[in-house]
């Protein structure tokens, strides 16, 4: 009798695959063994099972937004982990000339253990996890940013320890990952501010969920009272990839971070930025390069946070 010589199972016999598509998806537990496991990997005392426990597995990165950190943090901590990665952008696929997002998660599922997808809509996140049979990474949505979001917990935890109980101080537009911050409060017990203009606000369905889990999430219009006594203060770039609206940039002035405004949050309070920067635009080179900033430890975690989620996906950690 003739029998397959192919090892990789039918998708129907796997049973539903562990998706990381946003914080609010994933029970605190398992979001804190996670972050543990980053650190132990940024440390160099994870378990000897889990240094390199995806060999002969690969991961399939499509990029429908242009990427430094998520391509090369992504890519590097797979080939550590043991695997191998292929690269895909939106004009090497099928995807670019009408093949349906269902059809090519069932391709791709058939030839890769896992997938990361970095696009605009989130539809597109969702619909490309419905249909595969494998794990479904979101590595950016106009919506989300959760991979970034874990490595900055991983970031204040490596400089202040537990962040349960902290103040942390959004200052700029509420974006993809302000709403990660967001869904990130109840699961990790802190306290949520956001200082946005009027307009730029983050979702407020969002915001909704995440008080009815149990968080202080405060959102105004004020950056001056928001950050006082904040624990860490975060901001982002004010235009997005392609974005040239003059008018948001005048609408984000009073939210550049500045040493006046970081004044205003505890002595110890941390600096962060998920990167790339416009130095002196939403935040100034003396903060940015001051010794409050943890930026390049906080790139660095990217790598760390992102096998850790990796390890879980492939059902590797419980």
């Amino acid at each position: 009798m003739m029998t397959s010589m192919s090892t990789r199972p039918v998708a129907e016999t796997l049973g539903p695959p562990r998706h990381f598509l946003d914080i609010a998806d994933v029970d605190a537990a398992t979001l804190r063994r996670m972050i543990d496991l980053a650190a132990q990997y940024r440390t160099g005392t994870a378990p000897e099972a889990l240094r390199s426990p995806l060999v002969g597995k690969t991961l399939a990165m499509i990029f429908e937004k242009p990427s430094t950190r998520t391509r090369v943090s992504f890519q590097v901590g797979m080939q550590e982990l043991g695997g191998h990665v292929v690269v895909l952008s939106h004009q090497d696929t099928q995807l670019g000339r009408g093949e349906t997002i269902p059809d090519a998660a069932r391709v791709l599922s058939r030839f890769v253990d896992m997938l990361m997808i970095r696009t605009f809509a989130p539809e597109t996140l969702h619909e490309l996890a419905d249909y595969a049979s494998v794990p479904v990474i979101n590595g950016l949505t106009d919506e989300t940013h959760p991979c970034q979001v874990m490595a900055d917990i991983a970031t204040f935890e490596q400089h202040r320890g537990p962040i349960a109980g902290k103040v942390i101080a959004w200052s700029g537009d509420g974006n993809n990952v302000a709403q990660s911050w967001i869904e990130a409060a109840p699961k990790f017990g802190f306290e949520m501010r956001l200082a946005c203009p009027e307009g730029l606000e983050p979702r407020a369905d969002i915001v909704a969920r995440a008080r009815a889990a149990g968080a202080a999430v405060v959102v105004g219009n004020d950056p001056q009272a928001l950050v006082e006594g904040a624990d860490c203060v975060i901001t982002d770039t004010w235009l997005s990839m392609h974005d040239t609206d003059t008018d948001r940039s005048n609408m984000l002035l009073p939210y550049q971070v500045n040493r006046a405004l970081m004044a205003r949050a505890k002595p110890s309070a941390l600096f962060m930025h998920c990167l790339p920067a416009h130095r002196n635009e939403e935040v100034t080179d003396e903060v940015m390069d001051g010794p409050q900033s943890v930026v390049w430890d906080e790139a660095e975690n990217r790598l760390h946070a992102q096998k850790a989620i990796m390890v879980w996906c492939m059902g590797l950690l419980p």
